[in-house]
C-alpha cells in the first residue's frame, strides 16, 4: 500500500476513533439480568484450536443457518452469505431480505417455539434495537474471538449484542432523471424535485428510515434531543408533492420511480457500483445533518441453529468478514484494528468516500436513539400522515 494511502487510512482511523467515543452507550442501564456469556474459540475465526474445530463440527451437524433482513446489496451481504456457505458447507435460509429492524425482533417473538426455517437464528438491527431486545430476553450471549478489538463503546459487556458496522445518511441520485443534483436536505424541498424523493423504508418499523428522519431533524433546526423538526420536514416534503411514499430500492432508483433515494452511504455506493453507470448514480453526503448510524449483531435466544449462529458471528468478525463489509462501502466495527495492522487492500480503500466527508458526522447516544425512535414511530402518522409501502 502506498504511503499516502496509509496516511489517509490513519487519518480516517483517528476520526473514527474520535467518533466512536461520542457513542456513549449507557450500557449498564439497558440490560436485564444476564447469564454467563458463552466463550468464543481462543484461536479466532478459521483457527485450528480444538474449540474452533468443535464449533465448526457442531455447526456443520446443524447444517443450516437462518438469517433475516439481509439484502444482497446491503453492505455486500450477498458475497458474505455465499462465502460463508461455501467455506463451511452450511445452507443459509434467507428470510424477508427487505424487512426492517422491528420486523426482525417480531420474527423472533413470533417463532419462539418454531424450530423450522421461519425462526431467525441471528439478527442485524439498528443500534437501539439490540439493548431493547436484550431487555426482552430475546437474545443469547456470545463473544467472538476478536472481541477485544471491538470498541467497548459499541458492544454489550456481557456479549448479548455487538456493533458490526456504521454509515451516514446520504442521497443516491439518478442523474439520468435528476439533472441538478441536491447537495443538502433543504434542497429536497425545491419544486424541481416534485415526485422524486423517497425513503428506503417505512419510518414506523425501519431503522434506516427512522435514522433518515433523525438526520433531517439535525439539518432543520433540531438536535440529537429534538427530532420533531425531522417529522415536520417530511410533512413539508409530502405537502409539496416531492415525497414518494414508496420504499425505495436499487431497482426503483434505477428505473426513475424514486430517483432521489435517502439511504446509508454504503447502500448508495453499492447501487452506484452495481449499476455501473446505467444509469449514472451520484452519492451525496449532505452538507448538514450528517448522522452516523451503528448497526449491531445478535443471536436469538431461541435460535434453532445456535452453533451455526456462533460460527456465523466468528466469520463476520474475522478479518475476512470485516473486509467483505468494507468492500461493500461501510465501515466495519473493527476498522481501526484493520488499519493498525495494515491489512486493508488498496483496491478496497480507493472506493471509500473521502474521510473529510465524515468530519461533521454525529453519533447519538443510546438514550437519544431510544427517545428519537419513539417520537418518530409514534409521530409519523400524526405529523406526516402518509403510508410508505412497497
Amino acid at each position: 500500500m502506498a504511503q499516502s494511502k496509509l496516511g489517509a487510512f490513519r487519518l480516517r482511523a483517528a476520526k473514527l476513533a474520535a467518533l466512536f467515543l461520542v457513542v456513549s452507550l449507557m450500557i449498564s442501564a439497558c440490560g436485564s439480568a444476564a447469564s454467563e456469556s458463552t466463550t468464543a474459540p481462543t484461536a479466532g475465526s478459521g483457527g485450528t484450536s480444538s474449540t474452533m474445530d468443535a464449533l465448526i463440527a457442531a455447526a456443520k451437524a446443524e447444517g443450516e443457518l437462518t438469517v433475516i433482513a439481509l439484502p444482497h446489496n446491503w453492505l455486500n451481504y450477498g458475497e458474505m452469505i455465499e462465502n460463508f456457505s461455501k467455506k463451511y458447507g452450511i445452507k443459509i435460509n434467507e428470510l424477508n431480505p427487505d424487512a426492517g429492524s422491528g420486523d426482525e425482533i417480531e420474527a423472533i417473538k413470533a417463532n419462539k417455539d418454531n424450530k423450522g426455517p421461519q425462526a431467525p437464528d441471528v439478527i442485524d438491527v439498528g443500534f437501539a434495537f439490540g439493548p431493547s431486545a436484550k431487555q426482552e430476553n430475546l437474545l443469547q450471549p456470545y463473544k467472538v474471538s476478536t472481541w477485544d478489538t471491538i470498541p467497548n463503546e459499541l458492544k454489550d459487556p456481557e456479549g448479548y449484542w455487538f456493533g458490526d458496522y456504521y454509515g451516514v445518511l446520504a442521497f443516491a441520485v439518478n442523474k439520468d432523471v435528476v439533472k441538478n443534483v441536491p447537495q443538502d436536505w433543504a434542497d429536497l424541498l425545491k419544486p424541481e424535485y416534485k415526485g422524486q424523493v423517497a425513503l428506503a423504508g417505512d419510518p414506523r418499523v425501519s431503522n434506516l428510515a427512522i435514522q433518515s428522519v433523525y438526520a433531517a431533524a439535525l439539518a432543520n433546526g433540531g438536535s440529537l434531543d429534538n427530532v420533531q423538526p425531522g417529522l415536520d420536514f417530511f410533512s413539508k416534503l409530502n405537502q409539496a408533492g416531492n415525497f414518494v411514499p414508496v420504499i425505495a430500492k436499487q431497482g426503483t432508483l434505477a428505473q426513475g420511480e424514486t430517483p432521489i433515494m435517502i439511504t446509508w452511504d454504503y447502500l448508495a455506493i453499492s447501487a452506484r457500483d452495481e449499476l455501473g453507470g446505467n444509469p449514472e448514480i451520484e452519492v451525496v453526503v449532505p452538507k448538514s445533518g450528517v448522522l452516523g448510524g451503528v448497526y449491531v449483531q445478535a443471536i436469538s435466544a431461541y435460535a434453532p441453529h445456535p452453533n451455526a449462529a456462533k460460527l456465523w458471528m466468528e466469520y463476520l468478525y474475522s478479518d475476512e468478514g470485516q473486509l467483505t463489509w468494507l468492500k461493500g462501502g461501510g465501515h466495519p466495527v473493527r476498522y481501526n484494528d484493520l488499519v493498525a495492522r495494515n491489512v486493508i487492500p488498496a483496491e478496497i480503500a480507493e472506493k471509500l468516500p473521502p474521510a473529510e466527508l465524515y468530519a461533521n458526522a454525529v453519533f447519538p447516544t443510546l438514550a437519544q436513539l431510544e427517545a428519537a425512535k419513539k417520537v418518530i414511530v409514534d409521530g409519523w402518522d400524526t405529523t406526516v400522515n402518509v403510508d410508505v409501502k412497497e
